[in-house]
């Protein structure tokens, strides 16, 4: 993923292998992040549940504008989510290797 403008924030959704479980977060690095979230450690949410396939993203170019989006985000219903992500990726796919340069 080439950077757009000067700055790049993302508020992202991840799941489990059998998308059971949604994670929501925000980075300025998507590639970095998505890598953290593989390594396990079981002490963290996304670690328990196993979450690091990611099924949707949005870019910002100010933080405050990624982070008051993911606080909307998380405060969502899983109905409303799950509708995001079809809107965005209708088959569900994992966009991992989209986001690698």
């Amino acid at each position: 993923m080439k950077p757009i403008g000067t700055h790049n924030y993302f508020v992202y959704i991840i799941t489990n292998m059998v998308k059971t479980v949604l994670y929501t977060g925000m980075t300025n690095n998507l590639e970095r992040r998505l890598w953290e979230h593989e390594q396990p450690d079981t002490n963290r949410f996304t670690g328990k549940y196993k979450c690091h396939h990611l099924l949707y993203w949005e870019r910002f170019q100010y933080a405050e504008d990624a982070i008051a989006r993911e606080k909307k985000i998380k405060g969502w219903t899983r109905k409303k989510k799950d509708d995001l992500i079809t809107e965005f990726n209708p088959e569900w796919k994992f966009l991992n290797d989209d986001v690698k340069e």
